[in-house]
């Protein structure tokens, strides 16, 4: 698992590659949270066009930052997940949190 972070004008993105499991997970949040501590951006976007797996680590991720965003006023997107990922997020609520979207499939 890697985690690509971009800084845009009150953006950050994060492009997420890889498998998300509980190890995995707990070695990006801390530069991810870093990120936001630091810059204060009004939307973080997690993209998930990369993910290869992801089991409840990867709710876990996306509920934390959501929360850590409400400290700094700021909102959560998260991008591209695979149909499975889509529907997993769904079912745990996610979308009440931030905006959730799967991969175009084209």
């Amino acid at each position: 698992m890697s985690a690509k972070i971009e800084y845009k004008p009150k953006e950050i993105r994060v492009y997420l590659s890889g498998e998300i499991d509980h190890h995995s997970a707990s070695l990006i949040r801390a530069s991810i949270d870093d990120a936001i501590i630091h810059k204060h951006p009004a939307l973080l976007v997690l993209d998930f066009s990369a993910v290869t797996f992801m089991d409840s680590s990867g709710i876990g991720l996306v509920m934390g930052r959501y929360k850590l965003m409400k400290t700094v006023q700021g909102r959560i997107r998260v991008e591209n997940l695979s149909p499975g990922a889509y529907k997993v997020m769904v079912l745990a609520g996610l979308e009440k949190l931030g905006e959730i979207k799967q991969k175009e499939v084209v």
